[in-house]
């Protein structure tokens, strides 16, 4: 560094030079330097001096750099991206991190809110940003650093750590229950209400058994585009939804919903937390994926008591 600065007494010289190139104008780069013409003059004038050729090409079409400007301008720029990027990369670790979370609505208002307190405990420096998925989880986790997804088995574009079996509970609300006693699946629902998620008709259905069928089905049925909403509606006791173990638990173990019939079905498949491989996984997404892991374990575990010992098996 010493020799360069032998040979380029001036950085700012150089910064000079590139907008003059750029703007193709000395006029043009005193603007954006907030100096004068002949001050951008000058100072291209020392820069040529300093290296021995010159830099421009001055004729009745304007200014042009000479192969020799148009090489040097090719590397200043080079060099000066290579800085200010590893210039802003300082000032963003030296802020406070962003971590961004792509989670389903219901998972979010159900379990992480409820969790804040505790999780800006663990985390006082570190801010969030959710990008909330209101119906099915589906699409990929791209830009974001940590989301909830069912992955295929052969999927390699993520690191991925088990959340929470995929189990199933049709639930409600304890005063919805002793109002309209147990949904019989096989049964036709008459006197009972259905909350449903608008976009998983299909996929719901071997859930809900013989009471969705809608050509006999004497239930109500209520849909919602938000599954949040589905399981606030059915904490209100509006009537019974399919509950999602990773979405239910926390209102599972506190009562405000409590399972609607006999059937809990495990999937055998597992909501992974997962992190694209494509962006580097910083120590702060990783301790967050520990916490979450842990929070949900630990409610797992308290589940046993209130589900049948069988759902924790696949099948």
């Amino acid at each position: 560094m010493a020799g360069f600065a032998k040979l380029v007494p001036s950085a700012r010289g150089l910064l000079v030079f590139e907008a003059a190139v750029r703007l193709a104008s000395f006029t043009a780069a005193a603007r954006e330097f907030n100096v004068t013409q002949p001050s951008v003059s000058r100072s291209i004038a020392q820069l040529e001096g300093d290296i021995g050729v010159p830099l421009f090409s001055r004729n009745s079409k304007g200014l042009t750099p000479t192969a020799d400007g148009r090489a040097l301008c090719s590397a200043v720029r080079e060099g000066f991206d290579g800085i200010e990027e590893v210039f802003r990369g300082i000032r963003e670790n030296a802020a406070r991190p962003v971590v961004t979370l792509s989670l389903s609505s219901s998972l979010v208002t159900h379990w992480f809110v409820p969790r804040l307190s505790g999780f800006n405990t663990r985390f006082p420096d570190v801010d969030l940003r959710f990008e909330l998925i209101a119906g099915v989880l589906r699409g990929p986790a791209e830009n974001v650093d940590l989301a909830t997804r069912i992955l295929p088995d052969d999927d390699t574009s993520y690191h991925r750590w088990p959340f929470s079996p995929e189990i199933v509970v049709p639930v409600c609300s304890p005063s919805y229950l002793s109002a309209h006693g147990r949904l019989k699946h096989d049964a036709d629902g008459e006197g009972h209400v259905l909350l449903h998620l608008t976009d998983a008709k299909l996929q719901w259905l071997d859930a809900w058994g013989h009471v969705a069928d809608r050509k006999t089905s004497k239930a109500k049925w209520l849909e919602f585009s938000d599954y949040a909403v589905v399981l606030q509606a059915a904490m209100n006791g509006e009537g019974v939804a399919l509950g999602w173990l990773s979405n239910i638990s926390r209102a599972l173990l506190h009562g405000a919903l409590v399972p609607a019939s006999e059937r809990q079905i495990n999937t055998g498949r597992t909501h992974h937390l997962i992190a694209p491989r494509s962006r580097p996984l910083r120590p702060v997404v990783s301790d967050i994926c520990a916490w979450m892991i842990t929070e949900m374990q630990d409610e797992l575990k308290a589940l046993h008591a209130t589900l049948r010992p069988d759902i924790w098996r696949s099948g």
